[in-house]
């Protein structure tokens, strides 16, 4: 049990470390996937990811790339925790012995177990932070103001009850149960290659963020389809998606054709590698730090071998 309660204080700390380094590009990401199609002859709202950007600060101010980052901030320790809670589930189910070293493959299987467990901690941040990061874009499809988080959550229960706010649950599971599995084998296939051989193996800060970068990385490579697809279901007027992401997938396909499906591919990857080598940097500094200090004395739950920062 303290193992747990250490791995949910690191992955907040690491979680923190994503979304305030990350959610400008996020930003930048969800108001290009969700904007209004141009009419023949007319210009698009933004022609690029440096354009969002540029005209996001220049109308908004530079803040106005962090809108909606109170609802993922606040949300991100419980869903770093219950990921790793997984990921430990996901190796005890798979396991013959407990120092039993996991394959590529099984690491992959435990974390899209986690994936699954993330899915209903993620989901209502997600359609909040979606809804704010668009309506000041003036492309807000959903024709609703809102004053903030709580204003969200208030005015969809009383649009369409808990079912509103769990808009996106099936987008959000296709996108994550494949981008966890990426994420997770990833990270610790590279932790492996850049600690070297040898019992007592450690990866300096650099190949932590390396490893945590890359990792990031394959997770968004394999999901964008499915992220622009449950970005425009979550901020849809009510009811305009009856069935579900399949009605969003059709009218992607027949208003934009395949290629509308990697819109925000550039600000998705941009944002990968810093956001998420800031994760594993700030959760493996804090285990390190717990472990400096005599509080605990086990590897994380992801992981055989703990890469601990350290002054080279």
């Amino acid at each position: 049990m303290s193992d747990v309660l250490l791995n949910f204080i690191a992955g907040g700390v690491g979680g923190s470390c994503t979304v305030i380094v990350g959610h400008p590009f996020d930003t930048v990401k969800v108001r290009i996937q969700t904007m209004a199609r141009p009419k023949p002859g007319e210009k698009p709202q933004f022609t690029g990811a440096f354009d969002c950007a540029k005209r996001t600060v220049s109308k908004e101010g530079f803040f106005a790339l962090y809108k909606g980052m109170a609802a993922p901030l606040v949300g991100v320790s419980p869903l770093f925790a219950v990921f790793f809670g997984g990921c430990a589930v996901g190796k005890w189910l798979q396991q013959t012995d407990p120092n039993q070293e996991m394959t590529f493959i099984q690491n992959a299987n435990a974390g899209a177990l986690a994936g699954v467990f993330t899915t209903i901690v993620m989901v209502p941040g997600e359609r909040i932070k979606c809804l704010l990061q668009v309506q000041q874009a003036g492309s807000a499809p959903s024709g609703v103001h809102y004053d903030g988080p709580l204003d969200v959550v208030k005015k969809l229960y009383k649009q369409g009850g808990i079912t509103s706010i769990y808009r996106g649950t099936g987008a959000t599971l296709l996108r994550d149960i494949p981008a966890s599995a990426a994420y997770l084998s990833v990270y610790e296939y590279l932790k492996k290659k850049f600690s070297g051989e040898g019992a007592q193996r450690t990866l300096s800060p650099g190949a932590t963020l390396m490893a945590g970068g890359l990792a990031g990385i394959a997770n968004w490579g394999v999901c964008i389809p499915a992220d622009v697809l449950k970005s425009r279901l979550q901020t849809a007027p009510e009811g305009k998606y009856p069935d579900g992401i399949r009605g969003v997938l059709r009218e992607v396909l027949r208003e934009e054709g395949p290629r509308a499906l990697f819109k925000g591919f550039w600000p998705v990857m941009l944002r990968a590698f810093p956001a998420n080598a800031a994760c594993f940097f700030g959760l493996e500094l804090t285990l390190a730090a717990f472990r400096f200090f005599g509080i605990g004395a086990h590897p994380t739950p992801s992981t055989e071998v703990v890469p601990v920062p350290h002054d080279e």
